[in-house]
């Protein structure tokens, strides 16, 4: 950019023109608004880095409330872009158009493959506006369409070493508080799609998350460190969980969320090489999963500690999903074996009410709890899980402590409470009495 020019529009409505590479114009209800030169319709811009940049410092730096605009019917090729935080005012970042990540590999040289679109440190943030964010159009593609694309455009080794560094995170908010996330579509992610770590009081809805069934690791939403959080009304269909909760989070509420394919909703994974993980207060609350690989998910790991507490899953609807309810102290993503270890994360006080539809396998639910650290305080309430095939389903529980109500099929395996504390009392002071 050139050159900048300040002007005011009538009603006092402050104004920022930058010549060149972006015009802003006048908009009732904001002080400023920044709007991003456009191209001509379904083209990609060329780089269009600088111009973000540049507009996002302005905003930021700017005392009035701003709007950034990314119109409508035009595309826009955005590097990796750091947008940096505090702000002297809100900031809106309008998303009517189409942002698009650079699908060659070099353009990630030297830069963290974790960050593309990067906020950090931005309070009062709102992203919006109905627009499309397109991580990498090649994704959408088959495994093996996306490496017959890559090696015509570069070569057979570089194509490979392209998708084992793919990026890790589309979008991600890092220390953000009281962020709007809302009326977005972002698609064919290489990695994760959204991601909110370290966050406070995040309003997340109305958005479309999408990839292939067969993309491995693309997490629609995840959330990692972050309290406070609200996603719903969303669509998620990915090759990975549609909604992943991890690391001491808390007050996390998911509703009306339609997920499938993916695997499903999930707490975890926890407790990874040995650390501490605390995730508790996460209501799930209306939700449809079709076609999913897990249903509702709790995996921790062996030898981690923390605990996983105050968790309800409820108002539920499953179709064709493969182990609908499971909780997993054994969990595993390991190339070699896991080797057994006593320290677990705890796993207490979980809910799940009012969940029905069909499984894709026998056994629907499933309860593989830690022997030295066992699941206490479960609680099932008018569960239904029927065979998607017409065979039956069952349940499975090892060291699982917990009581049902109404009607659950398949029926539950649960030890009672009473045999977990006959289990811990020492058989000495059992004899004398």
């Amino acid at each position: 950019m050139k050159n900048l020019e300040f002007t005011f529009c009538p009603k006092g409505t402050t104004t920022i023109r930058v010549l060149i590479c972006a015009c802003f114009v006048c908009v009732h209800g904001f002080d400023s608004l920044l709007q991003l030169p456009q191209s001509e319709p379904a083209r990609i811009r060329p780089s269009s880095k600088r111009a973000f940049k540049e507009a996002w410092e302005m905003a930021c730096s700017y005392r009035a409330r701003t709007r950034i605009v990314i119109p409508a019917g035009y595309n826009f090729l955005v590097h990796p872009v750091d947008f940096g935080g505090p702000c002297k005012s809100k900031v809106t970042l309008d998303i009517s158009g189409t942002i698009v990540a650079p699908e060659d590999p070099a353009a990630w040289k030297g830069l963290n493959r974790r960050k593309w679109l990067y906020f950090h440190g931005v309070k009062h943030l709102t992203l919006e506006g109905g627009g499309t964010v397109n991580v990498a159009s090649f994704v959408c593609n088959s495994h093996a369409e996306m490496l017959q694309r890559l090696v015509l455009l570069y070569s057979l080794n570089n194509a490979v070493s392209y998708i084992n560094i793919l990026l890790s995170a589309a979008i991600t908010f890092h220390k953000c508080k009281d962020l709007k996330v809302k009326n977005l579509k972002v698609v064919c992610g290489q990695k994760m799609h959204i991601a909110f770590t370290s966050c406070l009081r995040v309003m997340t809805l109305h958005l479309i998350v999408t990839s292939p069934a067969s993309s491995p690791n693309t997490d629609g939403v995840h959330i990692s460190a972050s309290h406070g959080v609200t996603i719903k009304d969303s669509v998620v269909r990915t090759g990975d969980d549609c909604i992943s909760i991890v690391s001491n989070s808390s007050r996390i509420k998911i509703r009306n969320i339609v997920c499938g394919p993916g695997h499903g909703i999930s707490i975890g994974s926890l407790g990874k090489s040995n650390s501490s993980s605390m995730v508790r207060d996460v209501m799930v609350d209306g939700a449809f999963l079709s076609n999913t690989d897990n249903g509702v998910r709790i995996k921790t790991w062996q030898g981690g500690s923390g605990n996983a507490t105050n968790i309800t899953f409820q108002n539920i609807f499953m179709e064709n999903v493969s182990n609908p309810i499971i909780i997993d102290q054994y969990y595993c993503d390991a190339r070699m074996p896991c080797a057994n270890q006593t320290s677990a994360v705890k796993v207490e006080n979980i809910f799940f009410r009012r969940i029905k539809g069909t499984s894709a396998t026998e056994e629907a639910i499933k309860f593989a709890c830690s022997d030295d650290f066992p699941c206490k305080g479960l609680y099932m309430e008018d569960v239904h899980l029927l065979s998607h095939t017409g065979g039956t389903t069952r349940s499975f529980c090892w060291q699982a402590y917990g009581s049902s109500q109404g009607l659950v099929h398949p029926s539950p395996c649960f030890s009672s409470s009473e045999g977990f504390i006959k289990e811990k009392i020492p058989s000495h002071f059992l004899q004398s009495f």
